[in-house]
């Protein structure tokens, strides 16, 4: 009784904490607006850093990602199986991209998303950032280094043959893109607003 009573309340708490709006905060305390009415209508580091500017968007990203670390953490020290550490990855995940302090109209999910890679395979997703970062030194498109570091990690962990948490990766990375999708059409009534 005592372990699924600890199991729940990590659970609501990785949801919790990932719907701590940090962008929205962010956007409201130093600007006076929500920043899901500008840019591309992203509650996320990237939006942030380009309508907000490129401090705020730094520290979006760095509370976002520790959103993700911070319960797969949690449940790693206290013990809990690696199946319980991912369900609180994907719940801090979902907080952020469906939180409830903001009408379930969140971000994206990558900082998030990464966050949670970071603990529950380490080096794969090292690689992968180092990949990323590298890449959009050269390209100078996020969304193009973001993929291609993120079949990094996925190779990565393939050739470890980690398939469980290839199960992990490869899922919540196309949940990314899904919520590209889901968001679309609020993005195209942004741009609506704008041309009117």
């Amino acid at each position: 009784m005592a372990l699924f009573i600890g199991i729940m309340t990590l659970f609501i708490f990785a949801y919790l904490l990932g719907s701590t709006p940090t962008a929205l905060i962010i956007s409201k305390r130093f600007k006076s607006l929500d920043i899901r009415s500008v840019g591309d209508g992203n509650m996320g580091a990237h939006n942030t850093f380009h309508e907000i500017g490129p401090r705020f968007g730094v520290l979006v990203a760095i509370v976002d990602f520790f959103k993700g670390v911070i319960p797969v953490f949690i449940a790693h020290v206290l013990g809990f199986g690696l199946a319980w550490q991912m369900t609180a990855g994907i719940l801090a995940i979902l907080g952020h991209d469906f939180p409830v302090f903001a009408k379930f109209q969140g971000g994206q999910g990558t900082a998030t998303s990464l966050g949670t890679m970071l603990v529950l395979f380490t080096l794969p997703t090292i690689i992968g950032l180092i990949s990323c970062g590298i890449i959009f030194l050269i390209v100078k498109n996020f969304n193009v280094s973001l993929a291609i570091g993120g079949a990094i990690i996925a190779l990565a962990i393939g050739i470890s043959r980690q398939w469980i948490l290839l199960a992990y990766a490869v899922p919540v990375f196309l949940f990314i893109l899904l919520k590209l999708l889901i968001d679309s059409p609020r993005r195209k009534a942004i741009e609506m607003t704008k041309i009117k």
